[in-house]
């Protein structure tokens, strides 16, 4: 895959963590008896709005889809299903780290070629440095944040498994660098293999065109040529190659014509 590809993928599964995370932080917080807290929304909700005081439509909305949040996420504690969860966060944090260490790898391999291959593409160098630089320091940000989230700001088994995730990836990653390396080299060398099919068959089909056009210039030469002979010289005949010398002489001659 090319490292914009890359890049995609390692943003959405950022993404999925983070949403992730958050969803287990308030299932993990609803665990055991809610009675309290709902007693709690409850006191703020008339504190905030006595009966001279009726909250507006979006409020009351508001205050009914926090306090059934509260109530699902318990359920969901209560049955387990935060366990799933924390596995689907780290299927989606190895996807991040899996797609950042291939996109590093072929950056790193790209700054290797350019330095003892000549660039053909259509982007200019500084583009193509520049992209790179800043698709670096975007996946290095995107791996801060999920630092910070992951260790910070959600409960500890997930900073744990934010640390198991990125020593094993580091680990995995040098194993896999030659790899990915060699399978980057294959793509390439695929691509020009292509790309070199098609300037062929390109070649082929010009050389075709060609051929076509010089048959029929060539054709309508001949057919210029010998309607101006007939025109001219309308004594070799009104045909497409002119008459010999005997069929000239024969045509001259008086038929004779024998009656029954």
């Amino acid at each position: 895959m090319d490292p914009l590809t890359l890049f995609a993928l390692a943003n959405g599964a950022v993404s999925a963590v983070k949403a992730g995370c958050k969803l287990y932080k308030d299932i993990k917080g609803a665990a055991g008896d809610v009675t309290d807290v709902l007693k709690d929304l409850d006191n703020q909700w008339e504190k905030l709005h006595p009966p001279n005081k009726p909250p507006s439509i979006e409020q009351k909305n508001h205050f009914i889809k926090t306090r059934n949040e509260v109530v699902i996420n318990n359920k969901k504690a209560n049955a387990g299903e935060h366990t799933g969860l924390y596995t689907e966060i780290g299927n989606h944090l190895g996807t991040y780290f899996d797609n950042y260490y291939k996109c590093k790898f072929i950056f790193e391999e790209e700054e290797r070629k350019s330095k003892t291959e000549v660039y053909t593409g259509d982007d200019s160098l500084g583009k193509r440095a520049l992209q790179r630089v800043l698709m670096k320091k975007q996946l290095e940000q995107m791996g801060t944040e999920l630092r910070e989230i992951m260790v910070y700001q959600s409960p500890a088994e997930l900073g744990a498994l934010w640390t198991e995730v990125n020593d094993m990836m580091e680990v995995m990653g040098k194993q896999q660098k030659s790899l990915i390396i060699k399978q980057f080299e294959q793509q390439q060398i695929i691509k020009r293999r292509q790309a070199q099919r098609r300037q062929q068959q390109l070649y082929r089909l010009f050389f075709g065109i060609g051929i076509l056009v010089i048959i029929f210039g060539a054709m309508g030469i001949f057919m210029v040529v010998a309607h101006m002979r007939t025109q001219m010289y309308p004594q070799y005949g009104l045909e497409f190659l002119p008459s010999t010398e005997e069929e000239r002489r024969q045509q001259s001659q008086p038929q004779i014509y024998v009656g029954r």
